[in-house]
């Protein structure tokens, strides 16, 4: 098809534009229109081409170009007089630390009406205005400053609200901070993330000293202060590579966790000095290592417990009776595992039966009624349990074999595989 040809069409496109606006358009807002009909260049490129065309051929005393668009009401013009330096000169002063973002933008109900109406009288479907909107104030921004847009995952997000009466509201969403790492609880008796009073649901009351707390410390609460304060986040989130109880000591290299930093104003972190600092406030509690920054992919990864991750265990067992060597070695036969959901626990979980394998198990006789075992096993296997029966919710266990009740006196964590 030659240009002569192309030409015609396009013009008889701009007449009927016209016709159904009774007005002109703006350069973009022809532009835009003209998008899947003329290639390689851009909308504002396009626009001046089409008003070419029209001046060739439509009476000299037709105003081609005013003082109104009627799609945009002329939303283009503002933004390339002041608006892309006034974002840039706000996010310059505000002191928010990012390498990449993205624009989105609000514009009045009309021009988007207007703009569909357009759209269906011709039977085509061109870029929307607000398309195009996000990207030229993105193109200026990436080029004023040397950031890049990230569709996927932003550093922040910038939203432009052109719905106001005078000038655009400007709406800064920060996007979450996560680091990853392993944290070593060293005693007993602290929860891994806050505890809210039972009683008062967080709010204080007498039965929690007016704490809203059961307990007054937390793994979380002696790791995530820390970043906050360092990246100038306003809350944080905890996410674990599952949980040990209360009175359950992690040791090894450490249980993998994610702390979610909402709104951080900060993103470029000494992670060793982080770390050190960490440890000096936890100094004896909790302890952690090899921390990293990483995507929130891993906020979900790290909490799914599946048959390919493993955990051993250390576990001080009394026994209602006396046993003997020769009685231990059953012990070995532990192997598949149909479990309950733990009585302790049917309470906040699904009352389902699981299957998990003890893929290793050494015993260790201290006594004749007290006994130390070394249990590697999958994730999700109730160890305490594994031990009990739990009135024979768990099949088979230390105490159905034994043919003696045994019970979990002290419980160690030495090894998290996730």
């Amino acid at each position: 098809m030659n240009n002569k040809v192309i030409n015609t069409i396009i013009l008889e496109k701009a007449l009927k534009v016209r016709e159904i606006t009774g007005s002109t358009l703006c350069t973009r807002c022809w532009g835009r229109i003209f998008s899947q009909d003329i290639e390689d260049t851009n909308n504002h490129e396009r626009g001046e081409y089409i008003k070419q065309i029209l001046a060739k051929n439509i009476c000299e005393n037709d105003n081609l170009i005013n003082d109104y668009c009627y799609i945009c009401d002329n939303i283009f013009q503002f933004i390339e007089k002041g608006l892309l330096n006034d974002i840039k000169k706000y996010l310059e002063n505000s002191e928010i630390e990012f390498s990449t973002f993205l624009v989105g933008c609000r514009v009045p109900a009309e021009i988007i009406q207007k703009e569909d109406y357009i759209y269906s009288k011709l039977e085509d479907e061109p870029e929307s205005i607000k398309k195009e909107i996000n990207r030229e104030i993105g193109k200026f921004l990436s080029l004023q400053m040397g950031n890049e847009v990230d569709f996927d995952n932003p550093n922040l997000v910038i939203m432009v609200d052109f719905n106001t009466n005078m000038t655009p509201n400007l709406e800064i969403q920060l996007n979450p901070l996560f680091v990853e790492g392993r944290y070593r609880k060293l005693i007993r008796g602290i929860p891994q993330t806050k505890w809210p009073c039972r009683k008062c649901k967080g709010k204080g009351c007498e039965y929690c000293n007016y704490t809203g707390k059961l307990y007054m410390e937390s793994v979380e609460e002696l790791i995530s202060p820390q970043i906050i304060k360092e990246v100038k986040g306003t809350e944080s989130k905890f996410h674990g590579a599952g949980r040990e109880d209360i009175d359950v000591r992690m040791l090894g290299n450490g249980r993998p966790f994610v702390v979610e930093i909402k709104e951080p104003q900060k993103r470029t972190l000494n992670l060793k000095e982080l770390e050190n600092k960490i440890n000096l406030y936890a100094a004896g509690k909790v302890e952690v290592s090899n921390l990293k920054l990483v995507g929130k992919e891993r906020r979900s990864q790290i909490k799914t417990s599946s048959t390919s991750t493993y955990k051993v265990y250390r576990a001080i067992v009394d026994l209602d009776k006396e046993t003997s060597n020769d009685d231990l070695k059953i012990l070995s036969s532990l192997d598949v595992i149909e479990q309950r959901t733990p009585l302790r626990v049917s309470h906040r979980r699904a009352d389902l039966i699981r299957k998990r394998r003890v893929r290793d198990l050494k015993v260790k006789k201290l006594d004749q009624e007290r006994l130390e075992l070394i249990i590697e096993c999958e994730g999700g296997l109730y160890i305490k349990e594994l031990i009990s029966g739990d009135e024979y919710r768990t099949q088979p266990s230390v105490s159905s074999l034994l043919q003696n009740p045994a019970r979990c006196v002290e419980l160690d964590v030495l090894d998290v595989q996730n």
